[in-house]
């Protein structure tokens, strides 16, 4: 009779007998590899506290997942991961809109986005727009903040990342601008390359509008109506910075990619005030719903060109 095979010394796993079931032998558990704990007392006492109030919170102020509806969070551990997963590879968005594309191919704006808008991205950035819950804030913070280094490389403190501004009836309505936010949680991050965040772009009343044009935001609208208007909708402040815009680098930071119009529009403002614009940054941008998922090549395909 074939005595039984020991137990690893350690808590590895059991390696199974001939003709046992492996599935039917659970893998040990690990501590988890994400987050090693604080080394300082009073680190770990701030995230003890952090979560008895986060849990204090749920109590009072019921919230859910707003991807899988699972309570206590705004965004649960399963889908975070998600995003997190959706948002691993940035590439090149600028093909899929045609207001930054010439009618011979060449590419007029380049963009780099973190993800494509679908599933728990879209989601997230969806319900993050109309409410700024923290959560969601840090989580898109990181995808954005990937995209930008992504694009720029290791970045330098030359390039100004210009965020496009949110209209004033979309600031009332929300009481904050989607973009700004997210800028700001990574400049706290200090998740920028050292680069620097300009606020030097203004919402104007557009001149296809002054006659009371298209009612309303622009989803639902087509190339042309879109593009028609926002032209004019933008303009760049006059003094921003000693020496002004001129010869400036920038990025445009803005959160979805449709079309491209709003893009095209904060680019011609930049352009008319003297800045180059090296290219464009988004959280996530549409595609055809037959498009497949971009594959990002090895090495620095998604980095913007230099100028």
């Amino acid at each position: 009779m074939k005595s039984p095979r020991p137990e690893p010394v350690g808590g590895g796993p059991r390696v199974p007998a001939a003709g046992e079931d492996p599935d039917l032998h659970p893998q040990p558990l690990r501590a988890a590899k994400h987050r090693r704990e604080h080394a300082r007392a009073w680190l770990r006492a701030v995230d003890v506290v952090a979560g008895a109030l986060s849990e204090v919170m749920a109590l009072a102020v019921p919230v859910e997942c707003v991807c899988c509806g699972k309570e206590d969070r705004a965004i649960c551990a399963g889908c975070e991961r998600q995003v997190r997963l959706l948002t691993r590879r940035p590439f090149r968005a600028e093909s899929a809109a045609p207001a930054l594309m010439g009618s011979d191919g060449s590419v007029l704006l380049p963009v780099v986005a973190a993800g494509i808008n679908r599933e728990e991205l879209a989601q997230s950035v969806l319900s993050f727009k109309r409410h700024g819950q923290g959560p969601l804030g840090a989580a898109l913070a990181k995808a954005l903040g990937k995209a930008v280094l992504a694009a720029t490389g290791t970045g330098g403190s030359e390039i100004w990342l210009v965020p496009v501004p949110s209209s004033g009836g979309a600031y009332r309505k929300r009481g904050f601008s989607p973009v700004h936010l997210l800028l700001t949680r990574l400049r706290h991050d200090r998740a920028l390359g050292g680069m620097k965040c300009h606020d030097v772009l203004r919402k104007v009343r557009a001149p296809s509008m002054a006659g009371g044009g298209v009612p309303g935001g622009q989803k639902g609208l087509g190339r042309g109506d879109r593009v028609r208007r926002v032209r004019g909708s933008m303009r760049a402040v006059r003094r921003a910075g000693p020496a002004g815009l001129a010869g400036r680098p920038c990025i445009i930071i803005d959160d979805v990619l449709t079309t491209g119009s709003t893009l095209a529009e904060a680019a011609r403002a930049l352009h008319q005030a003297g800045a180059v614009v090296r290219g464009a940054v988004v959280l996530a941008a549409t595609r055809a719903p037959d498009a497949a998922p971009p594959e990002a090549p090895p090495g620095s395909a998604s980095r913007l060109p230099e100028t």
